[in-house]
């Protein structure tokens, strides 16, 4: 085994150990690096060897950084941050920004908001380019899973940075064809509900429709709030749905006031050492001054 004292880390061994370190498993970090899984463990067998000591706790789960690992994930991000800042400094036009970003979000958040400000940053900056996940979890910033993250929420994490782009506020909505005007119209045809299903059991929608409708069984439950105003729209039942979503669209017809007690926020996010880099603090300015919720 070669010693401690003889092994010379290189960029690449930091650059292996941080997305191990991110991923979790052999195949993310494989993935991050455009490598096989394999490679990714004989790597880090070498480097371990090389170094003289175990990097990672091995389980069923996948790979837990141990001390060492921790302190060279550190220099990784530093060496990572320090590339980004030069590659930034090399363009040939200055204004320019190019690059990478990759952003989080609801596919209810993605459509209703993000994709009109799209163009326009592709205008000001089109060497930029954008990778959008659509989820309901709140995505790893520290782990780097995204460089910028849109959610509601009324309490952010404390250790991300971030700026509250305005409260989302919901109302009950029917398809503008079906006749309701009002709550009464509702209970007097007994309108089918649309309404998230389990992996959103804490949601706005759900917690006022247990407290004013708690009898009502929902007939159909959707797993985005994007789906329950696209039933709405089709005459499928009644569903509440945010304002910014439901408010624009002609088929959809406003039958409730805002249920503002149910009301949560918009929030823009991003990790503390990300927002240094050109290419996120770019977007997000430009999301933070696009985004308006009133």
């Amino acid at each position: 085994m070669i010693s401690k004292t003889q092994y010379k880390l290189s960029a690449a061994d930091l650059e292996l150990v941080l997305a191990l370190n991110r991923g979790g498993t052999l195949a993310a970090a494989g993935e991050r690096l455009a490598l096989d899984a394999s490679t990714v463990f004989r790597s880090i067998q070498r480097i371990e060897r090389g170094l003289g000591q175990q990097l990672f706790a091995r389980s069923r789960n996948g790979y837990l950084a141990l001390e060492l690992a921790q302190v060279l994930t550190a220099h990784a991000e530093q060496l990572e941050r320090e590339l980004e800042s030069a590659r930034s400094a090399a363009q040939l036009v200055p204004d320019q920004v190019s690059g990478t970003v990759r952003l989080s979000t609801t596919d209810t958040i993605l459509h209703g908001l993000v994709a009109g400000v799209l163009p326009s940053l592709r205008v000001a900056h089109p060497l930029l380019e954008l990778e959008m996940h659509t989820g309901n979890e709140l995505a790893n910033l520290t782990r780097r899973d995204a460089d910028i993250a849109l959610r509601a929420t009324k309490k952010p994490p404390q250790h991300l940075v971030g700026k509250r782009i305005g409260p989302i506020r919901i109302a009950l909505f029917a398809s503008a064809k079906s006749g309701i005007q009002n709550l009464d119209d509702v209970r007097a045809q007994n309108s089918a509900w649309i309404a998230p299903d389990d992996a959103l059991p804490e949601h706005p929608s759900v917690l006022w429709r247990k407290k004013y409708f708690p009898k009502v069984q929902p007939q159909y439950r959707v797993s985005s709030i994007l789906t329950v105003a696209e039933f709405v729209a089709q005459g499928v039942g009644v569903g509440i749905v945010p304002l910014f979503l439901g408010q624009h669209r002609s088929e959809l017809r406003q039958i409730t006031d805002a249920l503002d007690e149910n009301q949560t926020e918009l929030w823009l996010l991003t990790h503390t050492e990300s927002r240094h880099l050109r290419r996120v603090s770019t977007v997000f300015a430009h999301l933070a001054n696009q985004l308006i919720l009133n």
